[in-house]
């Protein structure tokens, strides 16, 4: 890839979109388009063709889960665009919708745990590369819903057999 990386942002809260925005130039990223709702960043993805789609969980219009589901119809209509979803909330649904069936070019990160430059950069080099970056958090909600969400998982092998 030839020049540095091209950026779509999308991010309600006008203080850290211009924080992210910051962030991601300082680090060498190009930020092609910086939008406040859901409508205006899949109409900014599909103009500008990023090198990766940074979006907001939760944005207008309906502040539930309008990012998620414009990073979904992005990745729907340019399959393999890398997206990062950033969210003020840990929920492990979102990260299963996201993830789908193939966590590669896909990151979902807590914005608490995105402090510094370098915490973004690494997680948009990962996802552009094809990788995934999902917070620590994330996966250990992840990990310890599987644990317990299948009671099946206690039964023993002899357990399906039948009585005499």
């Amino acid at each position: 890839m030839s020049g540095p990386l091209r950026a779509v942002l999308g991010e309600d809260q006008p203080i850290v979109r211009e924080g992210i925005t910051a962030m991601l130039e300082r680090s060498g990223v190009e930020v092609v388009a910086s939008v406040s709702d859901a409508v205006e960043l899949v109409r900014a993805a599909a103009e500008h063709k990023p090198d990766v789609l940074i979006a907001d969980i939760r944005m207008p219009p309906n502040f539930s889960d309008d990012g998620l589901q414009a990073a979904r119809r992005v990745r729907a209509e340019r399959p393999g665009t890398p997206v990062i979803v950033l969210s003020q909330f840990l929920d492990a649904s979102f990260a299963l919708d996201l993830v789908g069936d193939d966590p590669s070019g896909v990151g979902y990160l807590l914005k608490e745990k995105v402090a510094s430059p370098q915490v973004l950069m690494d997680a948009v080099q990962r996802v552009v590369a094809g990788g995934s970056a999902l917070d620590p958090d994330v996966i250990a909600t992840l990990v310890s819903r599987r644990r317990t969400a299948d009671p099946l998982d206690g039964l023993t092998p002899g357990s399906g057999r039948s009585w005499r």
